[in-house]
């Protein structure tokens, strides 16, 4: 009859146990040791500095409006101003894609932090409506 501590992952277990108990004595002692690829540095470091030339994520809008036509796009700006003077505290902008001026308002990461935002305008703007475009980071204060 063989003993249970032959058990296949028995010993593993073991194993596994003592280091953490290793592991942990050692943090108490406050020192830990971190052992790497140095790759792995110069790869976190070429991801920062992407990030930080890299001006806009993926995100979404809110449509407030669109026009095609010969005074479009006055009314185009007209809407924005009007939006603006209601909404100081959020970004409007003026795209144009042939036919049409649009204007698009916010900075949202997500589809349900820009439809949190259309509940709010909806009574002044019904039509308006999230669309997926690239957004600029939201400002550090």
């Amino acid at each position: 009859m063989k003993s249970s501590l032959l058990r296949p992952g028995i010993g593993i277990c073991l194993l596994i146990l003592v280091a953490c108990k290793i592991s942990f004595a050692q943090a108490k002692q406050g020192h830990i040791e971190i052992i790497q690829d140095e790759r792995i540095g110069r790869l976190a470091e070429k991801h920062r500095a992407l990030n930080e030339r890299q001006s806009d994520i993926d995100g979404y809008r809110i449509q407030i409006f669109f026009d095609s036509g010969n005074s479009s796009k006055k009314k185009t700006n007209d809407a924005m101003q009007r939006f603006m003077e209601k909404y100081p505290d959020v970004k409007a902008y003026i795209s144009f894609k042939e036919p049409y001026y649009r204007v698009r308002v916010g900075n949202f990461r997500t589809l349900i932090e820009s439809e949190g935002f259309l509940k709010k305008i909806q009574s002044d703007y019904p039509n308006a409506f999230p669309v997926k475009e690239k957004v600029y980071f939201p400002g550090i204060d």
